[in-house]
């Protein structure tokens, strides 16, 4: 049989035990949330949970909710903060770090400035995206038809600040504009005053020394909408 102090000094213990809030279940919490957030991610996501301080003892929580900082995002190494709302007054931050495993592309071959991305002028990797500088393409149709800004070496990663929309109107150049409204369109051709890319507005004159302002379209074309 148990003496009396003993018996005491372990039911204390076992109470505190019971009062305290695991770190395990913060650290189910934290994952089983990242896991979500990163669900809309270009790639399979990898969540990696650290421990909570071990020095903070908290108080029982009858229910708690993890969230992001502001600013924040499930991407590389993030603190996750847990809340309680109910049975306590408390707030932890949880080291953790989020990877997402997924392809993204990269120049088959040299690419030089000014040069239009085509099909067969890049290929795929597969890496944890989340280590790659920002701006990553993922998606072919986000380079195809885009026009090279910088000179590109095989095998760089293709960068949505590296491309740019083509050209489509040329300052001098002749020009068709075309203008159409409320059941009406008419078609005559001008001189373009600016370089502009497609769905760029740029002004037009025309023959009789009109100014006119359109929106670039591909081809040497000039939109006029009323």
């Amino acid at each position: 049989m148990f003496r009396r102090p003993l018996l005491m000094l372990l039911l204390a213990l076992c109470s505190s035990a019971q009062a305290q809030t695991s770190p395990e279940a913060l650290r189910a919490t934290v994952s089983q949330y990242l896991t979500a957030q990163a669900a809309s991610m270009p790639g399979k996501a990898v969540v990696e949970v650290g421990q909570p301080d071990a020095r903070i003892a908290l108080a029982a929580c009858t229910a708690h909710e993890p969230f992001l900082p502001p600013g924040a995002r499930p991407w590389g190494r993030v603190s996750v903060g847990v809340r309680c709302l109910a049975g306590a007054n408390w707030t932890v931050y949880i080291p953790s770090r989020v990877r997402i495993e997924g392809d993204y592309l990269v120049a088959a071959r040299a690419l030089g400035r000014g040069q239009v991305v085509a099909d067969g002028d890049y290929a795929f990797m597969r890496g944890d995206l989340t280590e790659l500088p920002p701006n990553m393409i993922t998606d072919p149709q986000q380079a195809v038809g885009q026009s090279v800004n910088v000179a590109i070496g095989a095998g760089q990663p293709l960068r949505a600040d590296w491309l740019r929309a083509p050209v489509a109107v040329q300052q001098g150049q002749i020009v068709k504009l075309f203008a159409r409204g409320n059941g009406f369109s008419v078609s005559h051709d001008g001189r373009a005053l600016a370089t502009a890319q497609s769905g760029q507005t740029v002004q037009i004159r025309t023959g009789s020394g009109q100014v006119v302002s359109g929106v670039a379209r591909p081809g040497g074309l000039v939109e006029v909408i009323y």
